[in-house]
């Protein structure tokens, strides 16, 4: 179905005269019809997602799933960006045994800080609903300190920017005019509150992630805000009561499809394409999540069982194995922390957890020696890998 999704309005930026794209406001005209093998990727979505939602209810831990998951998107929608941070380089630093963190790294810190501060907002009573204003608090959380930080942090661009090619004169695409985005995000921020659509709450998340992609409001750190969004959006619009969805992954290994299907809406209107690629991601990412929430379930089951039948059980090991999901790598000062415990205690419960084959030394050091509980490690970081790595 042909639409005209904008037009384009000539702007001069660094001495070139280029042709900027100006969104129409959603919803779609003439409007998106969710038939056929839409409605069937639709419902697959819906089915994976509840399949997801009972998943989490059944863990006994919420808590140390959520911190799973929130780790891994924010390494891999920092990758996306061209971050080289891993999980596992991640995780170290969070032990707090590490000299500073370099760039990459305190990146991803920020994108956790910024989606724990959102997630914050929107549950608390007197926080900040979903709104420009909330993704301003975010953006400036995530943007503090690392490269982009003399770019506006938390604040809407006030100059033209672009994306991809060397020049404005040859890039892929340019956003909207700055003196633009006051209606266009006024116009946005309206659809997210539009009680009024008969669309289903992954549709409209769908349109939403494309229109913020394409007004691209801020300076830097559009993509990582604009991929939240659609966490964000699904909590408040009630489809998910715990934020388990995050496409960053789908996105990752699909990103030329991913950036093709964004432009043929731009191009042909094409939202209907953009619909059936996201859904299908919506739906690929739940089943993972559900496989994912069932595998580390039995995991730490099986584990618990053989710390709790060891010679060398001790209270000290069983809390430390229970932390483990939620400090996958520890060194013996970190436990020290953790269990609140002399350093012979902390090195005991080390000890026994390797004695159970729950914990892995790394180094093959004798001194400053790091753990990692491998076979929970290895479960959470796939698809978080750098090209090229092991």
């Amino acid at each position: 179905m042909k639409r005209t999704t904008g037009h384009h309005e000539r702007t001069t930026l660094e001495g070139e005269t280029v042709e900027a794209f100006v969104p129409e406001p959603l919803p779609p005209a003439p409007p998106v019809e969710v038939v056929g093998l839409l409605a069937e990727r639709l419902r697959d979505a819906e089915r994976a997602l509840g399949r997801l939602e009972v998943a989490g209810a059944m863990i006994p831990s919420i808590d140390w799933f959520l911190y799973a998951f929130v780790r891994k998107e924010a390494v891999v929608s920092s990758q996306i960006e061209g971050t080289q941070a891993t999980l596992v380089d991640l995780l170290r630093f969070e032990t707090g045994e590490t000299a500073e963190p370099g760039p990459d790294v305190e990146e991803v810190c920020n994108y956790v800080d910024a989606l724990l501060f959102a997630r914050e907002q929107l549950a608390a009573k007197d926080g900040l609903p979903l709104s420009l204003r909330l993704l301003n608090e975010t953006h400036r959380r995530l943007m503090r300190g690392v490269r982009g930080a003399d770019k506006q942090p938390g604040e809407v661009r006030r100059s033209q920017n672009w994306i991809g090619g060397s020049r404005p004169g040859n890039a892929i695409f340019v956003p909207p005019p700055p003196r633009l985005l006051p209606d266009l995000l006024g116009a946005f921020e309206k659809y997210l509150h539009d009680e009024r659509t008969d669309l289903p709450p992954l549709v409209r998340a769908g349109l939403v992630h494309v229109q913020f992609e394409t007004i691209h409001p801020y300076l830097d750190g559009n993509g990582r805000i604009g991929r939240l969004l659609i966490t964000l959006a699904l909590e408040h619009w009630k489809t998910l009561t715990q934020p388990l969805l995050y496409l960053s992954l789908f996105f990752k290994r699909h990103r030329s499809e991913y950036y093709r299907r964004l432009n043929l809406v731009r191009t042909d209107g094409d939202w209907e394409a953009w619909l059936d690629f996201f859904l299908d991601g919506v739906a690929t990412i739940a089943e993972e999540g559900v496989v994912s929430a069932r595998e580390l379930f039995a995991l730490i089951g099986n584990d618990r069982t053989r710390v709790l039948s060891a010679s060398s059980l001790s209270l000290a090991a069983v809390r430390l194995f229970e932390a483990l999901p939620r400090h996958p790598i520890v060194t013996v000062s970190s436990v020290m922390k953790i269990l609140d415990a002399s350093k012979p205690t902390a090195g005991r419960a080390i000890e026994a957890l390797i004695a159970s084959s729950v914990l892995v030394e790394t180094t093959g050091k004798r001194r400053d020696r790091w753990f990692a509980y491998h076979a929970y490690l290895d479960r959470l970081r796939a698809g978080t890998e750098l090209a090229g790595s092991a």
